[in-house]
């Protein structure tokens, strides 16, 4: 297993043999001018981009933007100066697309720690999800043993893998999680559903991961399937088999009217304790962008032993790094209250919500506030569905993203895939003073 030690070790070591993570240790000097020579041998190498390919459903100028995929350069493998490129790229676009990639689980660690150096533990922490019974995340994740920040996901039952006997894996299924559910006879037609929007994050104690990364160990292949949204506006998305589907969060912020835009800034989200334990016994709306009211949430006397101080509360808009545009990043199945701050003084008040501010706490309104809010961003048009293929390394900006797993497997088709994230050095960074003068 790779300790924290061991895994700052493993980095310096990498950056020895010119690999990845400068930012993770300071080489001795014999080691920098190994790093220089290695870098002017790859001088002429320029680093490539192309646009994703965006289906026909997409509107392109929407999502022109969002996502690009990159050549010329293997991210197991980068010099500090091709590290800094892509991390400016990814804040910028969102995600990156490597094709035809060879990864060890111990570069993938590296390269997402790389993000966020001072950063050790697998996003909702080692061990927990795994270990956590009563937690909707328990079935879907097997850890590396050797490199626990690194998660194998997936279909089917995968033997001898990465130090893993036998791992029995579950694609998660909306026939699970949501009220209602495709219809077996309509599922062996294609149609199927979105899964769950969100964030990766444990949304309690620790802070949201930076960038997930994920690779594509195995593959497989089927006809396209189609997401049907049930929620009676007739909305439906053509899907390749088992993608993972994107909604950018610049664009789910830039096309609120002025009235919510004025709310999303003013606003922090607070999440219950222990969200996933909290969220299991209730059921999610037909879209995956949320949970049915019903009263179904475990009480917090049922709850893990949890501490207020550990409960997460964070900004409704995230503020890009690079860019500083803000991006609407809510988790709205953990959601519990929504706190809105008054108007600043000198903003206009005519047809404002919540001029004085509020401190909403009935799940029922918080929920359906956050959906009128959230659900114009995942229309048909603007959906990144990624269509997988074998050695596919997908970096997304957690802080930026929305995401969602879509469809079902057989039994028999079997998929792997190696996740990581890493509970971040801080939490995001909200609007500043400027923002809410201009938004509010």
């Amino acid at each position: 297993m790779i300790s924290h030690a061991h895994c700052r070790l493993l980095t310096s070591s990498f950056i020895q043999r010119q690999t990845i993570c400068p930012l993770l240790a300071r080489p001795a000097q014999p080691h920098r001018l190994l790093l220089n020579l290695h870098t002017t041998a790859r001088r002429n190498m320029a680093i490539e981009i192309a646009p994703l390919p965006v289906p026909p459903s997409a509107d392109a100028s929407k999502l022109k933007d969002f996502g690009r995929e990159v050549k010329g350069v293997n991210p197991g493998s980068l010099t500090p100066d091709e590290f800094k490129e892509i991390r400016d790229l990814l804040y910028k676009h969102g995600a990156l697309l490597f094709r035809d990639v060879d990864l060890s689980p111990e570069q993938q660690c590296a390269l997402t720690k790389a993000f966020d150096p001072t950063s050790e533990n697998y996003g909702h922490g080692n061990k927990k999800t795994e270990g956590e019974k009563k937690s909707i995340l328990h079935p879907d994740l097997k850890t590396i043993p050797r490199v626990p920040q690194v998660q194998l996901i997936g279909n089917g039952t995968v033997y001898d893998h990465e130090g893993l006997a036998e791992a029995k894996l579950k694609h998660p299924s909306h026939t699970t999680f949501h009220k209602t559910r495709v219809s077996p006879e309509d599922e062996e037609k294609g149609y199927t559903r979105f899964y769950r929007w969100h964030i990766d994050a444990a949304l309690y104690d620790l802070s949201p991961p930076k960038v997930t990364t994920l690779y594509g160990v195995n593959v497989p292949k089927g006809p396209h399937q189609r997401v049907r949204y049930d929620d009676g506006t007739g909305d439906e998305l053509e899907v390749p088999l088992g993608t993972t589907a994107f909604v950018d969060g610049r664009v789910m912020f830039d096309i609120l009217p002025p009235e919510l835009k004025s709310v999303a800034v003013r606003t922090r989200v607070k999440y219950a304790p222990h969200p996933y334990v909290w969220m299991a016994p209730a059921h999610a709306l037909s879209t995956g962008l949320g949970i049915m009211s019903e009263g179904l949430e475990m009480s917090f006397d049922e709850l893990p032993p949890w501490e207020e101080a550990k409960i997460k509360v964070l900004p409704m808009l995230w503020k890009n790094p690079v860019t500083g545009e803000l991006h609407f990043q809510v988790h709205p199945c953990g959601v519990l209250e929504l706190l809105v701050d008054p108007l600043p003084e000198g903003a206009k008040r005519d047809g404002a919500l919540f001029p004085d501010g509020a401190h909403l706490t009935d799940l029922k309104e918080v929920r359906e506030l956050l959906y009128k809010m959230q659900r114009p961003a995942i229309a048909p048009s603007l959906v990144y569905p990624h269509d997988w293929h074998e050695r596919d390394l997908v970096l997304f900006h957690n802080r930026g993203v929305l995401h969602t797993v879509v469809g079902a497997f057989k039994p028999d088709q079997v998929r792997a895939f190696h996740q990581c994230n890493l509970a971040a050095s801080d939490d995001p960074k909200g609007p500043s003073e400027e923002d809410v003068k201009k938004w509010a």
